[in-house]
């Protein structure tokens, strides 16, 4: 039997390896087809970015440099709460002539908030591309801010919190921020506690404007049927009153702590959550696309889901928990979230409480053993699924001018497809070893659980886990 297992995972392998490597093959003739990113800096200090793209609609958004960590335990809150007052009506229309003009054109507007940016967007017809524009500088300039709104989307957050809570992955990434960042407003969460939700006046929010509302940290991007010259002339016009950024802003470099928050539950037949997080790198760090591979080589893992069997998969990580846990282990999905000055990289898994000891266990040791196991075709595996998540991730127009505006807020330039595609295809298994042996073996770890936790090995026992090795 084992024998057969053995040709059917050959054969599965050959199979997609023939198909992944067709599929890579497109992407990266695709990638040296690139259009070109305009960037034009105003002199403001706005940069107005663009790529062509011969679709017929057009994403036109502006991304801050602004976000959660740039708050403080009193107005934690405060930049999520913004971008829920940004539709509800400016000096120059009301909320119900926003949404008209919207829908009028066919379009649609939208925002979000995370720890570093904060995001409005418009997407429409690119013969719209002004009125888009026009819209986002009212609303972002103009917003009324008024009481009775206000008042209104405390409610709102109050029960977006409430579904949040329900997301038990979600929660515990928070938690584990907070653990992680300790002291640090990269811990805060993005959307604040309730106090503080219950308590933002328009002031608070007019102070967070002026401090973080800076024209040089700010993006304007489009892509689709967008000419550059128009999209300058638009943004020079329209966003005429931002004021001039003083420089870079002072920033502390947040500490890392290995630390744990758990939250111990007996309710009868529930699983066990968890979340472990090493120290990872920022965007910027040279090392940033080696823990991207990484993450790729960990993968993920869910019981009883997947094409292919977990027993006969090419990741060993996910074929030893199959064979050697059984379905006591639930799932599991590797991390790995950069910021401007650090970053948060491990997994987040669920199991049964019988299972939590084990399962924590061989995570542990298949992380922290890549600084000294690693072979070419797991290496090799994980660039072209990173390959492939990058090219799947450039798909419509929002995701690219997204693409554009992110890079210009962390890089201060669009890296061509074409150079990520080399730096990818240069990192070989001594650089995965060299970069888990730095960062991942025998480090200290972040930990948040949840559920029934009777199995949960001490933070002590975790931290000693990171140096095992096995003979």
């Amino acid at each position: 039997m084992r024998f057969v297992h053995t040709l059917i995972r050959h054969a599965i392998r050959s199979l997609y390896g023939r198909a992944r490597r067709m599929s890579s093959l497109q992407g990266e003739l695709a990638a040296y087809q690139q259009p070109p990113t305009k960037v034009t800096r105003l002199a403001s200090g706005m940069r107005v970015a663009s790529q062509y793209t011969p679709d017929e609609t057009v994403t036109v958004g502006v991304w801050i440099d602004a976000g959660s960590r740039f708050e403080t335990k009193e107005n934690n809150g405060t930049a999520h709460f913004l971008e829920h007052m940004a539709f509800k009506g400016t000096k120059r229309r009301s909320r119900i002539q926003l949404e008209q003009e919207i829908e009028n054109m066919g379009g649609h507007l939208n925002a979000y908030t995370s720890r570093e940016q904060t995001v409005y967007y418009a997407k429409c017809f690119g013969s719209d591309l002004r009125n888009g524009v026009d819209i986002l500088a009212d609303i972002l300039q103009h917003s009324t801010l008024d009481p009775g709104p206000l008042d209104f989307e405390r409610g709102v957050i109050l029960r977006e919190m409430e579904e949040v809570e329900k997301t038990t992955e979600e929660v515990l990434l928070d938690r584990l921020h907070l653990t992680a960042f300790h002291g640090s407003p990269l811990g805060f969460t993005i959307l604040g506690p309730v106090e503080n939700i219950q308590s933002i006046t328009r002031e608070h929010l007019r102070e967070y404007v002026e401090t973080n509302y800076l024209a040089d940290r700010i993006v304007v991007a489009a892509a689709g049927p967008v000419d550059h010259g128009e999209l300058v002339q638009h943004s020079e016009e329209l966003f005429c009153h931002f004021r001039p950024g003083t420089g870079k802003r002072k920033e502390e470099t947040p500490s890392f702590y290995g630390a744990e928050l758990l939250y111990r539950s007996e309710e009868e037949n529930s699983l066990a959550h968890f979340a472990v997080g090493f120290e990872g790198v920022s965007w910027t760090h040279p090392d940033s696309l080696t823990f991207m591979v990484i993450q790729s080589i960990v993968g993920n893992y869910k019981r009883n889901e997947g094409l292919v069997p977990a027993k006969l998969s090419s990741n060993r990580i996910t074929n030893s928990i199959a064979s050697n846990l059984g379905p006591g282990a639930e799932s599991f999905s590797a991390f790995n979230t950069s910021y401007k000055d650090t970053g948060l990289f491990g997994f987040y898994g669920e199991s049964d409480e019988d299972t939590l000891d084990g399962y924590l266990d061989e995570l542990l040791f298949a992380v922290s053993n890549l600084a000294f196991s690693v072979t070419e075709e797991e290496v090799e595996r994980g660039k072209r699924q990173l390959k492939t998540t990058l090219f799947g991730s450039l798909d419509s127009t929002t995701a690219i001018a997204e693409d554009i505006a992110r890079q210009l807020l962390v890089y201060g330039r669009r890296i061509p497809l074409a150079e990520l595609l080399l730096r990818l295809d240069a990192i070989n298994i001594e650089d995965v070893k060299r970069v888990a042996r730095e960062h991942l073996f025998d480090k200290d770890v972040a930990v948040t659980a949840l559920g029934p936790l009777s199995r949960m090995p001490a933070l002590a026992e975790l931290r000693r886990r990171t140096a095992a090795r096995r003979f």
